[in-house]
């Protein structure tokens, strides 16, 4: 089974001491208390002294919920927006949560591809004015104020052209000065209704025996063997690279070879560039790996804390065992049926403890060393051909089957087109075109319209997010030169469920709600341990224009053996 790198294809762009903020709602009470303190030295306290500069408050605290409850708000720097912001007046009081929203329907965008004008000419007036961008989406945000009459409304913004910056590097009169620049590229085009914002962020990758068959909700392996079973998102790793965990997105056939793809960036380090890589039989292969060595050993810790927690159970169990016995034996009838409950409950517990006793030392004897994880240069396809299902995405036991339906159709007038799959295997069969991503194909709770997608990936598990219709872009820094890209890009369900992707899910298939390809997530931006969004490459793009042109015979949709 030969492998595919899609990354290292960004569409349209060239290839040109890190310090992370701690935020206002970070893991200490004491940092959040601090924005009332007087200024000192701290960057936590600085305050942009710049004529158009925010003030402390506004910054570390208007974006507040993007993130989440518990974690702390991108720093805002600069925005045109006109909406007021009214600080707490103390950390008891409750703060205004802000939900980033996707954007669709703005038609005058979307005609004659003006949005990529509008993008990648604000692009280069960032270049021309110096300013360390790390991306430029388009998007909204809603909250809730109270009325006149003391009621609750929603408020959403205008779209916004959403700036990220590097941390430290630019200043209110900096970014108010480049707007300039950028609101009269906007009027040029006869667009007036559109903000623009800053704000601090970080782009970053998100980088033995045959593989298992999945399985279903009623075996005892069913929350830790999907690493290792054939459906997609696979944690991988190069042998040489074991600390750089990315995941397996997909699976092609070319006759009877099978071949995988995931982002460039999880198997070649950045000081490799970004140079199309094909296979030489004269040097020595870049051999692929089941999960880095990170992933493995966090599977056997988590094996090993779950039967940790089983053991406990049992223990509960056996003390109910025995009350109950004794209450049957006196007659109780409706005892002895608890008793019978109890019973079948303790013996199927201590039956899960076994059979992850014995998956456990088979991981250890099969899987631990390196070596015996390799799955390709060529990826082998005996390790994969007897169980796989084709491209199907296990959708995993963390999100309970009828809360994961509710995620996708949260209102009754907007009904769904996603089908729960008996077996969990959400079969992956059709791509979705580059048109229909600006077509919203439903509604959140509050009737905006909207487009869920779906990941599985090795770090943040399933989750659901929004696809956004209108492409961003992105810039990595490292001493190596600047990579620029442009992709689909994905932000969180909502304010509550945390990020769509963290680093490691690289390379993982993002799928739409009616078993639709949509894109390859490749990378994130925001701090360095809670994205604001998700980037990923067009799936139509990548496989059109970059693996059938490559391999003219590949086959993407195909059944399992």
């Amino acid at each position: 089974m030969r492998y595919v790198f899609s990354e290292g294809f960004d569409r349209d762009c060239d290839t040109q001491s890190k310090r992370h903020l701690v935020g206002p709602s970070g893991s200490s009470p004491n940092e959040h208390l601090k924005l009332w303190d007087d200024d000192d030295a701290s960057s936590l306290t600085w305050v942009d002294s710049s004529r158009h500069g925010v003030s402390k408050l506004e910054a570390y605290l208007y974006y507040q919920g993007i993130r989440g409850d518990r974690k702390h708000a991108p720093k805002l720097i600069y925005r045109t927006s006109t909406d007021i912001f009214s600080p707490p007046s103390g950390p008891s009081q409750d703060l205004r949560k802000m939900q980033l929203l996707t954007v669709h329907g703005y038609e005058e965008l979307g005609q004659d591809n003006l949005w990529e004008v509008i993008r990648d000419g604000t692009a280069g007036l960032l270049d021309r004015k110096d300013i360390k961008y790390t991306s430029v989406d388009l998007v909204r945000f809603r909250w809730e104020e109270q009325s006149e009459d003391s009621r609750t409304k929603a408020v959403t913004s205008l779209a916004t052209i959403w700036i990220g910056v590097l941390p430290d590097s630019t200043n209110g009169d900096a970014a108010f000065n480049c707007t300039q620049d950028i609101l009269q590229l906007l009027k040029k085009h006869e667009i007036d209704d559109v903000d623009v914002a800053y704000r601090e962020s970080e782009a970053w990758p998100l980088a033995g025996p045959i593989l298992y068959a999945p399985v279903n909700d009623l075996h005892p392996l069913k929350g830790v063997i999907d690493w290792v079973t054939t459906s997609l998102s696979l944690p991988i790793a190069g042998l040489r690279t074991l600390h750089m965990q990315g995941t397996l997105g997909f699976y092609f056939k070319i006759g009877e070879d099978l071949y995988g793809v995931t982002a460039r960036h999880v198997l070649f380090p950045d000081t490799e560039g970004n140079a199309l890589y094909r296979y030489n039989s004269s040097v020595p292969k870049k051999n692929v790996v089941l999960m880095g060595n990170k992933a493995l050993d966090d599977l056997l810790a988590s094996i090993q804390a779950l039967i940790g927690t089983l053991k406990n159970t049992v223990v509960v169990l056996n003390k109910r065992v025995k009350a109950y016995t004794k209450k049957a034996s006196g007659g109780d009838e409706q005892a002895a049926k608890d008793l019978a409950t109890y019973q079948q409950n303790l013996n199927d517990t201590e039956a899960t403890i076994v059979e992850l006793r014995k998956f456990w030392a088979l991981l250890k004897r099969d899987w631990f060393a390196a070596d015996d994880r390799v799955i390709g240069h060529v990826l082998n396809k005996r390790k994969f051909m007897p169980n796989l299902r084709g491209n199907a995405i296990d959708l995993g036991t963390e999100i309970e089957s009828g809360k994961f339906m509710s995620l996708l159709c949260p209102r009754y007038d907007a009904p769904s087109e996603f089908d729960y799959p008996e077996d969990r295997l959400y079969l992956i069969q059709t791509i979705l075109a580059a048109a229909q991503t600006r077509e919203p194909d439903s509604q959140d709770i509050k009737g905006d319209p909207t487009r869920f997608v779906i990941k599985r990936g090795q770090t943040t598990r399933t989750t659901v997010g929004r696809l956004n219709g209108f492409e961003s872009r992105e810039r990595r820094y490292s001493l190596f030169g600047n990579f620029d890209s442009v992709g689909m890009a994905v932000c969180p369900y909502d304010s509550d469920s945390g990020p769509f992707s963290r680093g490691g899910d690289s390379g993982v298939a993002i799928v739409g709600a009616n078993n639709d390809f949509v894109a390859q997530l490749t990378s994130g931006t925001g701090s360095a341990h809670s994205s604001d969004i998700t980037y990923g490459t067009p799936i139509e793009w990548l496989w059109n224009d970059v693996i059938k042109v490559e391999f003219p015979n590949a086959v993407l949709f195909f059944d399992g053996n």
